[in-house]
């Protein structure tokens, strides 16, 4: 990961704008630069991934455009190599290098041509403006808000902005900003023709696109590693890797000392596939010792986000200390396409379709964010094969009916996608865990224990009624959000609400976000 930052204004001094970009070094802790632009300011913290030497540096300049980008382009050199027959020369291997030459050429239709993940803010010193563009499913983080006297800030995360603007928001996925407004460039939902092919043909499809997803970001001048937990969408991601390469990948599983469900099925595919396995065992106190920079790093006070976060994080934290691994495959998003524990009571395909668009849209917000922040806290990059733009649209359009749960199987297509040698069926068939009772049920249990502790009933009914917006509704809920308010005071609606299953189907009006607590929640994570 990298961070940015940009600013037009005048209210705010360069040491403001400094300070503010300093809580996201972690981001980049290789090498900082700023730009003065004379009416504002850019920023970039680096981590070297793609171009590891200095003239990959950014901001990257020509005279008349400054850009800064925190972002992946795939099949970059092929896009280089068509700039160079247009009389575009580069100096190094970065493959941000491009966006000011694509930018030249194309203008604001050079976003729908970008195959990519990002963030990324430009100055055009001739009309004297900042335009600011993020990825169409927000894997990136894009933040912004307005200065006293109406300048604009463009950050990495919302920590850069807290005390610099009055308001706080996330910047929408699939938009660019242009004088003074967002303009919509790509809909990842929009489904412009269902897919009505035969099982096979669809299964054939997933497969292929999702290989080539994966193949894309294996390419990196860094060292690579994967986070494995043992169920389906990690494994899947760890088992063609290793395919590719044809040699042992480095995987990483984390669980509790007492009951920690996964540990043993990523075990398994580590063991199935051959790759360098490592172990992280963590206890209670490390779990509720880690609460408040967990959620300080996270900018959420949503119960799922910070339960499946600690985890993560806990695990990058020791990636980060004790290895020289730089970028980390992940299996997000999967869910959202093929659907949760709580998705088998969507009343019917139309309604399994708008949850899916629902999740999608709100991705950022949510398990991308999570990605996001406890990967790059610890100076790490995050990559993730199922966000591939091609992918996720191609499994939008597949006809909703063939993607609920009709066979007695949970995201049943994609476990069909990969009948084979690439994972042993007990594994690739295994309904699988959320992420944080997987670590282990008891640190779920551990966590609603602590925050039971910290107020009595008549305690938590009054200090829940100081929320308007997104109005905590248990006491784990109202801890997060008080911890929440002491890092991001008065910025709650930069999350939309709650995490939750749609309470308005039968079987899903619950009062807590775990699929533990579901019907048919069944065999899963045992």
């Amino acid at each position: 990961m990298c961070s940015i930052m940009g600013y037009l204004g005048s209210a705010l001094s360069a040491e403001e704008f400094q300070k503010g970009f300093s809580e996201t070094i972690s981001r980049g802790p290789d090498m900082t630069r700023y730009l003065d632009l004379k009416k504002g300011i850019l920023g970039f913290h680096r981590l070297a991934i793609m171009g590891l030497q200095e003239s990959g540096m950014q901001p990257f300049s020509d005279g008349a455009y400054s850009v800064v980008c925190n972002g992946e382009i795939y099949g970059f050199h092929k896009m280089r190599d068509v700039l160079k027959e247009k009389g575009y020369t580069f100096k190094s291997e970065s493959d941000c290098e491009l966006l000011i030459p694509l930018w030249r050429e194309y203008k604001t239709e050079m976003f729908k041509k970008l195959d990519a993940e990002f963030a990324m803010i430009l100055y055009d010193f001739e009309s004297e403006t900042l335009i600011a563009a993020r990825d169409p499913i927000g894997i990136r983080p894009l933040y912004y808000g307005y200065d006293k006297e109406g300048g604009i800030i463009f950050a990495s995360e919302p920590k850069n902005l807290v005390g610099l603007c009055k308001k706080i928001m996330p910047f929408p996925p699939g938009h660019y900003y242009m004088n003074g407004e967002f303009h919509l460039y790509c809909d990842i939902t929009k489904v412009e023709k269902v897919c009505h092919d035969d099982l096979d043909t669809v299964c054939g499809e997933i497969h292929k696109r999702l290989v080539k997803g994966i193949e894309k970001r294996l390419c990196a001048d860094a060292p690579v590693g994967f986070l494995l937990s043992g169920g389906l969408d990690s494994s899947l991601v760890c088992a063609v890797s290793q395919k590719i390469l044809k040699k042992p990948i480095k995987t990483f599983a984390i669980g509790m000392d007492t009951d920690a469900i996964d540990l043993k099925y990523a075990r398994q595919v580590a063991d199935y596939i051959g790759s360098d396995h490592h172990e992280v065992i963590i206890t209670k106190d490390d779990v509720l010792k880690a609460l408040p920079d967990v959620v300080k790093l996270l900018g959420t006070y949503d119960i799922t986000t910070i339960r499946a976060s600690m985890g993560m994080y806990l695990l990058c934290k020791v990636i980060h200390e004790t290895t020289d691994v730089r970028v980390l495959l992940t299996g997000e998003i999967s869910d959202e396409l093929f659907g949760y524990k709580y998705t088998d009571f969507a009343p019917d395909a139309a309604a399994f379709q708008e949850e899916s668009v629902k999740r999608v849209k709100e991705l950022h917000m949510y398990d991308v964010l999570r990605a996001d922040r406890c990967i790059s806290v610890n100076s790490l990059e995050a990559r993730v094969p199922f966000g591939d733009l091609d992918f996720v649209k191609y499994v939008m359009s597949i006809d909703p009916e063939m993607k609920m749960n009709k066979y007695g199987k949970g995201k049943y297509l994609l476990r069909r996608a990969f009948l084979g040698d690439y994972l042993p069926e007990s594994i690739l068939m295994r309904e699988k865990a959320a992420f944080s009772d997987a670590v282990g049920h008891s640190m779920v249990d551990d966590l609603k224990e602590y925050a039971e502790a910290q107020y009595t009933d008549e305690e938590f009914e009054e200090r829940s009624k100081k929320y308007d917006h997104a109005r905590p509704f248990t006491k784990e809920s109202l801890l997060y959000r008080e911890l929440f308010e002491t890092y991001y005071p008065g910025q709650s609606e930069m999350i939309r609400d709650f995490w939750m299953p749609n309470r308005s189907w039968e079987g899903c009006d619950v009062s807590d976000p775990s699929a533990r607590v579901l019907s048919n929640y069944g065999d899963s994570g045992k």
